[in-house]
């Protein structure tokens, strides 16, 4: 049996269905979804750094740490997941757009790696030039449905810190 009446909503949710009513044109959903497709596992990025490393033999070693700068984000996002245990938005309101590998949510595993390219490729192509596509992964992860905004933002904040870590990491071990 239902209960009557409305369904309770957190300020988050209530942010999602603002963000997903003002975005909700078929564009924007076909952009989100793909992005979500790219940034499935990484792979988007892991791609990214095979390239930059096939074709930058120069920087062959930086490309390659970089790219493992963002593997070591998505693990610890996935490892974190399980830690958490916090169930994805699920409330009448929110459409979901997206299917996912499991049922937690924090961090976002998109808005970790993403973060983590931008800063990890960043320091070889330009520091600002990954930069818009933080923002743009953290929020077709709210328009897709399948996060909260506080999944989004302590992913990009854990990305930002392993791939600042990661490097100092390296330079230990080759010492």
């Amino acid at each position: 049996m239902q209960p009557e009446g409305p369904v309770p909503t957190t300020a988050e949710v209530r942010l999602m269905i603002a963000v997903q009513r003002r975005l909700r044109h078929a564009p924007v959903v076909q952009v989100a979804r793909a992005m979500s497709l790219a940034g499935e596992h990484a792979a988007v990025w892991i791609a990214a750094g095979a390239v930059g490393a096939a074709v930058d033999a120069p920087r062959r070693r930086e490309w390659v740490e970089a790219t493992a700068a963002v593997v070591a984000a998505h693990g610890a996002s996935v490892v974190l997941k399980r830690i958490t245990r916090r169930v994805r938005p699920s409330h009448p309101q929110v459409l979901v757009h997206a299917g996912t590998p499991s049922r937690f949510s924090l961090p976002s595993s998109h808005a970790t790696s993403t973060t983590a390219a931008a800063v990890a490729f960043g320091r070889l192509v330009g520091r600002g030039a990954l930069a818009p596509l933080v923002p743009a992964m953290a929020l077709s992860r709210v328009v897709v449905g399948v996060h909260y905004p506080t999944d989004v933002v302590a992913g990009s904040a854990l990305g930002a810190t392993v791939a600042a870590l990661v490097p100092r990491a390296l330079r230990r071990v080759r010492r």
